[in-house]
Order: C-alpha cells, then structure tokens, then sequence
C-alpha cells in the first residue's frame, strides 16, 4: 500500500518541543504517526519531524502537524513513498540496539531476558542509543562495571532522555544518580521514561534526581559530589570549556566518561584540555568517527 509522510525541517529544540506538545493530545489522531531525529551526526542541532500516514494528507493533517509548533511552524512538505508497511517505516532509524550488558528499544518492542533492557519512545529521539556515542557509552558503561569499578555518587551531564542516567543506576544499585540538563524539556522527558522504565525518581539510592542546570551551574549538583563517576555525552566545545568544573567535581581516583567528540582535532583538544585538569585515560573506544574516553581522576596531592 502507497504511503505518505509529511516533513518539517526545524532547530533541535523546536522538534523536541513540538513532540512534546505530542504527547500531551489526547485526541491526536493516530493513523498519523510522528518521530523527531536529527539530520546527520555531524549536525546535531538540525532537526526534523516527520510523520507517516498510509493515505494521502489533506489539510487537516498539515494543520495537525503546524499546530504542534508554537509561533510560527516550519514549511510542511508532502512525500509520498513508495509501497511498504507505513508502521515499519515510521519506525526507521530507531530499531532496537544492543551495547555492552544493555538493550535499548521503542516500546513496540519485546525485551531482550539476556541484557538490562531500556524502552525509549522513537518520538524521543534525542538519547535512545541510536546515535554511536549514546551506545558507545553504554558499552564503556558495562566495561567500567567488569573492571570492578565502584561508584556511590554519579551524575549525569546532559542527560536528555535519561538513558545514561537510568544505566548507571541499573548497573551500580546502591549510588546516588543525579542527571542534569540545560533544556528544561529534557526534565519531562526523563520522568515520563523513568515511569515508563520503572525508574524511580528521588534523592535516594538507587534513585534519579534531575536537575535543569548549565553545566555543574547548580547549587544541588555542587553539594552532591565530588563524584566517583561523572559522565558527559555533549558536544566537544563544551566538554573542554567545563574541563575545571568537572574535575573539581570529580573525587580522587574517581571516572570520568566524555562522549560527543569526532576522531581527530575535537579529540585531541579534550585530551589535551582533561590531561591539564588532571586526569589521565584509561580506556578509549570507537563507534563509527566518534570517540568514547575513559578518564580516571588522578590523586590530590
């Protein structure tokens, strides 16, 4: 059966906004099923929000998908496809992955007995393990766990949808998880995937705190450390600028795991940024032209 999918190109927060927005209509008409993912790696802050239909749009549907944007909506174009299961299609992009000692999926999909499983909606793209880096710390998540690592205080930087945060308290139960982001959307996102993932929010062990901050700009954040584990999946630029702040926030001996950093130039600059700050690698991955660092805090003299 020939499909359709209409097509919104916007920012990065504009698309997360407007499928939030989503999820709060109670009437939306479910033939018309919506995603939100960025364009490229190496753009993650242009976005677009998709939605696939099995018959072709009329008005009512453009206006459906406008009326998600506040102020002014983005130009609405009309695709049709060719024939193919419309369901499956609107599911592209997000098919269930496995990293390290987890398995993160949509909720369509059945869990994995074998692994720590994680349901992340597709509408929720940002964080669900798709991109390399979310599933490359996954993986060095479950390898500084194998390596014995302990951690009673952990937090997590730029959260997103919580994943990160949700794994490191699956995989160390007795710590105390505080995660943390600058976008105030990303605190609705991490409770609805917390209730959805049987994830309990609150100060205890064994427990997510979410904060909305700028970097470790929050008082909270400040007197829950300093942190055995501190992980930031971010951008290279402000992994180097926040290099002071995070290793006054990092307990002697204690990790620091650094994602969103191309091989080459980007890489260089944040090793060279976390060796002046006094930390030294301990282990380093790849996931396609990404790198995941390991970073090991090294003692106060």
């Amino acid at each position: 059966m020939t499909s359709w999918k209409l097509i919104a190109h916007a920012p990065k927060k504009v698309v997360q906004a407007a499928l939030l927005a989503h999820d709060e209509i109670e009437e939306w008409d479910y033939n018309l099923v919506i995603a939100g993912r960025e364009l490229s790696e190496d753009r993650p802050q242009d976005w677009v929000l998709e939605g696939w239909l099995p018959s072709e749009p009329a008005e009512a549907e453009k206006h459906a998908i406008a009326s998600l944007f506040a102020g002014t909506p983005p130009a609405i174009d009309v695709e049709e496809l060719p024939e193919t299961d419309w369901v499956a299609q609107s599911q592209q992009g997000t098919p269930p992955i496995r990293a390290g000692q987890f398995f993160v999926h949509t909720p369509d999909y059945a869990p994995d007995p074998d692994l720590m499983n994680f349901a992340i909606p597709a509408s929720q793209a940002f964080g669900t393990g798709q991109h390399e880096t979310t599933a490359g710390c996954l993986e060095m998540l479950s390898a500084m766990k194998a390596s014995g690592m302990r951690a009673r205080r952990i937090a997590d930087i730029g959260t997103g949808t919580g994943l990160l945060a949700f794994a490191g308290a699956k995989l160390w139960p007795a710590a105390q998880v505080t995660a943390s982001d600058i976008d105030p959307i990303c605190a609705e996102v991490v409770h609805s995937n917390a209730e959805l993932n049987s994830v309990t929010i609150g100060p205890s062990p064994n427990e997510i705190t979410m904060v909305v901050a700028d970097g470790m700009d929050d008082q909270l954040l400040s007197l829950r450390g300093p942190y055995d584990l501190l992980i930031a999946n971010i951008l290279a630029g402000p992994l180097v600028d926040l290099s002071h702040d995070f290793s006054a926030a990092v307990a002697p001996r204690g990790s620091l795991l650094l994602a969103g950093l191309l091989k080459g130039k980007q890489e260089s600059a944040v090793r060279r940024a976390y060796r002046k700050a006094g930390f030294r690698l301990a282990r380093r991955l790849e996931r396609g032209d990404w790198a995941i660092l390991w970073f090991r805090r090294r003692n106060v003299i």
